[in-house]
């Protein structure tokens, strides 16, 4: 019988991928950086993701002298793995790499596997987009969100929140909504002359996507904590949807008294000021009876994904020293 020695973990986003190689040990062997296999980037999606994800295993693989037969288990984290039949396409992409013992979900529950010890637990991102998922102790898992779209309460992010601090100031200049400090700085930022051309400035950056997101966020958040009324209803609009969808999340999975979530993403990451948090927090309480452990994600999410095929080779959890092992050796990647 073929030993099967080593686990791969790939972490894919809208940008970058991280494929990485462990030995069943937990030790590294060796790591690949490349740009998206996001179906969702590419004209032929699916077959693109396929021809992509192959070509950076096999290389991964060839150059340790190693081959799929090789290969004991498989985690996919992936961005655009939003709904069902997505998910269902990008399992029969990994199954045609040669994958027979894998995990393919959408890339939040990476955030999961790499901040929780248990395993389990749900992961709240918001960083230039937002999703919920979860993950219970019996192994089931749900998704809330990540579509892109307010249907779905996907008013997070710092694209939402950029356009939002838009609306508001379009809002006080036309709209009868309230007047907020925030329209002098957002002029000034956007180089916008008078609030005549307010929304043909606006329009354009969201078309563009040229928007300077994180300066207008500073912006919402500074005026915010200075007390201003508009800026403040949008950050507790944001924590109340970010808080729906993770109490959702928890009711909707078999948790016990108590819940590690994790925060993930440059705006629960790097935010300056600790209001959304605090709000969120509040939200999260009213709306559960749960206790929740609140983990900010320092570490890189790819390390969710080394975890969690270590954890479908053994079919538990590595032990802490084991964890800790893969924790410092991605981290070291840089």
């Amino acid at each position: 019988m073929t030993r099967r020695d080593y686990v791969i973990g790939v972490d894919g986003g809208n940008s970058k991928t991280d494929y990485l190689l462990f030995d069943t040990q937990g030790r590294f062997v060796d790591h690949v950086n490349a740009g998206t296999c996001s179906h969702e980037r590419f004209p032929d999606a699916y077959e693109s993701a396929h021809r992509i994800m192959n070509e950076n295993i096999k290389l991964l693989l060839e150059r340790n002298r190693l081959s799929m037969n090789d290969v004991e288990a498989g985690a996919f984290g992936l961005a655009g793995a939003d709904i069902p039949s997505q998910k269902d396409q990008l399992g029969r992409v990994v199954e045609r790499i040669g994958f027979t013992n894998y995990a393919v979900d959408n890339d939040s529950f990476l955030g999961i596997k790499a901040a929780s010890e248990k395993g389990y637990g749900i992961c709240s991102i918001n960083g230039s987009g937002t999703v919920t998922g979860g993950i219970s102790p019996s192994g089931r898992r749900l998704q809330i969100g990540g579509v892109g779209s307010e249907l779905a309460g996907d008013e997070a992010g710092g694209f939402y929140l950029a356009r939002k601090v838009l609306r508001t100031v379009y809002d006080s200049f036309y709209r009868m909504g309230e007047d907020t400090s925030m329209a002098d700085p957002v002029m000034e930022l956007l180089g916008i002359p008078n609030r005549e051309s307010f929304m043909e400035h606006a329009v354009e950056g969201v078309l563009k996507r040229t928007l300077p997101n994180t300066a207008l966020m500073r912006i919402l958040f500074s005026a915010a904590d200075a007390g201003d009324a508009a800026a403040i209803g949008v950050v507790k609009h944001t924590a109340r949807q970010l808080a729906r969808s993770t109490a959702g999340c928890i009711r909707n999975l078999d948790f016990g008294e108590e819940v590690d979530v994790v925060l993930a993403g440059s705006v629960w990451i790097k935010a300056e000021s600790p209001l959304l948090f605090d709000l969120y927090r509040a939200e999260v309480a009213g709306l559960t009876d749960r206790r929740c452990n609140f983990i900010r994600l320092r570490i890189p999410p790819a390390t969710g994904a080394a975890l969690w095929a270590l954890e479908l080779a053994h079919g538990q959890p590595v032990d802490s020293d084991t964890r800790r092992s893969v924790i410092e050796a991605v981290e070291q990647l840089g």
